[in-house]
């Protein structure tokens, strides 16, 4: 037996640790469970295969602006509802991006809107039924800097736009006998993260953005937002629900700086 092949288990062994180490290393940095116990005060999380679907692309076009669908995968026998869905984004500054609180009569059964995303992470959704329990399902996405990147506007041309809503409705086959509606709601807001840099004087740029939106058909709750720096510029969201029947479509919008917004539109009609 020569030299080199006495050594070559020895080899294997150290090149086996080398490649495991990253693994081990970024598995003992999992910020998920410290996330379930902060966010969720370490309730018990089930399996959310059957419950809560998320989709994201695996490797993001534009880190500031990364499209992701929420829906649910509930069988219409399940007597059960969702009734809030939260977004985490695992290793982005403020983890927590989104939670949605869903009506009891609006049937909503998908949500979709865009997000920064910081590092490579996995991206979790958790589902709150009606019976009290948590159901979770995750994707992974490769992107990062996106809460840093730059405004795509200008400061006058986002101040100028600070609150304007823009409401659009869409055709379904199955409207309007089934009375599902989907939706898209467009609020003009630069939503900073605090974590962008002004270009010209090289200081970053306080976090200001939309922190709560609440939806109703009249007065009835469709769906309502509790929002956080992860949310993209010019929050944007689109949905599917259930008419009631209502005329009028009503959307409210605050800020962290205090402002409100409203508006509304013809139930009915697409709005502008």
């Amino acid at each position: 037996m020569t030299r080199w092949t006495r050594r070559l288990p020895l080899i294997a062994a150290l090149l086996g640790i080398a490649f495991a180490l990253p693994a081990q290393a970024e598995e003992a940095d999992d910020p998920w469970p410290g996330l379930v116990q902060d966010i969720f005060n370490n309730r018990a999380m089930n399996d959310g295969s059957a419950v809560i679907g998320i989709e994201m692309p695996y490797r993001a076009e534009d880190a500031a602006i990364v499209p992701v669908t929420l829906r649910s995968k509930l069988s219409p026998a399940d007597g059960r509802r969702i009734r809030s869905i939260t977004l985490v984004i695992d290793r982005n500054p403020a983890p927590m991006a989104a939670k949605f609180e869903l009506g009891a009569d609006a049937n909503v059964t998908e949500i979709s809107t865009r997000v920064r995303v910081n590092n490579y992470t996995d991206v979790h959704a958790v589902a709150e039924l009606s019976d009290g329990q948590l159901y979770v399902s995750k994707v992974y996405v490769k992107a990062s800097g996106g809460c840093s990147a730059p405004a795509g506007k200008n400061a006058e041309e986002a101040q100028s736009r600070l609150g304007k809503m823009r409401y659009r409705q869409f055709a379904r086959e199955e409207a309007p006998a089934s009375r599902i509606r989907e939706a898209q709601i467009m609020i003009g807001h630069p939503n900073n993260s605090g974590l962008q840099m002004d270009q010209v004087t090289q200081i970053y740029i306080p976090a200001f953005f939309v922190n709560q939106l609440k939806l109703t058909q009249d007065d009835s709750l469709v769906l309502s937002m509790e929002g956080g720096i992860s949310i993209s510029e010019d929050p944007n969201l689109r949905f599917t629900y259930v008419s009631n029947g209502a005329k009028r479509f009503r959307a409210e919008a605050k800020d962290t700086d205090g402002h409100v917004f409203r508006n509304e539109w013809d139930a009915e009609k697409p709005g502008t």
